[in-house]
């Protein structure tokens, strides 16, 4: 890698120091940084890992219930899921809708019947 031209500057009242560096420098850094990111994700993905659309991360992160979204995006009806993970229908509908937390053995067999990772369905 070549070396970076930086300089190193402290405003006056405050203790950080600060760097400033050429802007093409600074963006040949940052598009090493974003290649060195997407060869991490590149490996990830051959080596197997799932990923998940879109849709299906921003239904989650604007509050949709996780396991209720994985499911649907599985295809499943929530007979299915509760027949999957030996639970009933109501308990898995409960969960669904914030009725019930669901116990960790609950959970823990909604996820595998899911195939993803008990941390996808639980903050």
């Amino acid at each position: 890698m070549n070396k970076i031209s930086v300089t190193s500057l402290t405003l006056p009242g405050l203790k950080e120091r600060y760097v400033i560096m050429p802007e093409k420098e600074f963006e040949a850094m940052q598009d090493a940084i974003d290649n060195a990111e997407a060869s991490v994700i590149e490996a990830r993905i051959a080596a197997g890992e799932e990923t998940y659309p879109g849709e299906l991360v921003d239904a989650i992160l604007d509050g949709a219930n996780p396991v209720a979204a994985f499911r649907k995006w599985r295809g499943l009806t929530a007979q299915d899921l509760a027949r999957k993970a030996n639970l009933s229908r109501s308990y898995v509908t409960e969960i669904e809708t914030g009725k019930k937390d669901g116990s960790a053995k609950a959970l823990k067999a909604i996820a595998n019947a899911l195939s993803v990772g008990l941390d996808d369905l639980v903050d």
